[in-house]
């Protein structure tokens, strides 16, 4: 089941679970689409990996999965982040 971190660790904007630019990569780093698209160029600074569309869930299921409550604010050295992916 998918956390569904209720933040973007770039800029720490509020990703509720039905946000619909929430964006995640296979480790379930979580950040907003326009942080994805602008600043880590579809590259995920963690593991290097790509980024999808997170999924809703449903309303009528928060209560028997609750979305989590455990917010990551690491904002992404830019530079750094760039020469990794000049270095692929």
């Amino acid at each position: 089941m998918l956390d569904l971190r209720p933040s973007c660790e770039h800029c720490d904007k509020a990703l509720p679970y039905d946000a619909t630019d929430a964006m995640i990569c296979t480790f379930e780093c979580t950040f907003c689409q326009e942080c994805v698209e602008n600043v880590l160029q579809q590259v995920c600074p963690n593991c290097g990996g790509g980024f999808e569309k997170r999924s809703i869930r449903p309303k009528e299921l928060l209560e028997k999965y609750p979305v989590s409550t455990k917010r990551v604010y690491k904002p992404v050295n830019v530079e750094k982040h760039q020469e990794r992916i000049n270095k692929k």
